[in-house]
């Protein structure tokens, strides 16, 4: 197992600082102390730590914007492409999870600059969505009586939630949970006869899961 850098020690410890304490009560003298470097090392990686916090941010950022793409590119129907853009935002809290509680709880605190840079690319991320909506209302697989909108927005707002609640210690693996959320939205948006295609049964649990 290679050795963690600097960096990657720097960013691991300031992710339990910031959100056991909050950001502003965070030093960076507290950083370096737990994550056993200096303030050479601190400042060689970071200007500052404002831009710590941007790179927090940028990289679930990032990793979901590329995630959403590759399958919007790599899947022909809008009916796959919500399938695999569902599974990869949760499959995220994997790997991300402390990533995504600070930016909600210190995304404030980023200086206009980053706070910019971190807007543009979250509107990036809205516009697949609502694309594969839409373009799934104009293909007739996709229910056309729930507004695109609305229909992005309410899948945003239960995926992104799943931060407060996820545990690794949890009943549920997190692929387990991806699969779930990706049945009901899937039940919930397509047509009756898209329901029925062969080839979306794969959307759906096969086996009822346990209560």
């Amino acid at each position: 197992m290679s050795k963690k850098s600097t960096k990657e020690r720097i960013i691991e410890s300031a992710l339990l600082l910031f959100e056991e304490n909050g950001f502003h009560a965070v030093t960076v003298d507290k950083i370096v102390q737990a994550s056993g470097t200096s303030k050479g090392g601190f400042y060689h990686n970071f200007k500052s730590k404002d831009e710590l916090l941007y790179t927090i941010h940028d990289s679930f950022i990032n990793y979901i914007l590329d995630k959403a793409q590759d399958a919007y590119e790599r899947y022909e129907s809008p009916a796959e492409r919500l399938f695999e853009v569902i599974k990869s935002f949760v499959m995220m809290f994997e790997l991300f999870r402390p990533h995504v509680t600070v930016f909600y709880q210190e995304s404030l605190y980023l200086s206009e600059e980053y706070f910019h840079t971190i807007k543009i690319k979250r509107r990036r991320y809205k516009e697949i969505m609502f694309r594969i909506i839409e373009e799934g209302v104009l293909s007739g697989e996709f229910r056309k009586e729930i507004p695109i909108p609305i229909t992005s927005m309410a899948i945003f707002g239960m995926t992104n939630w799943t931060y407060k609640w996820y545990k690794d210690t949890g009943k549920y693996s997190i692929q387990e949970i991806a699969l779930i959320y990706a049945d009901i939205v899937m039940h919930a948006v397509l047509t009756k006869e898209a329901l029925l295609k062969e080839e979306y049964q794969k959307f759906f649990l096969q086996e009822k899961v346990d209560s």
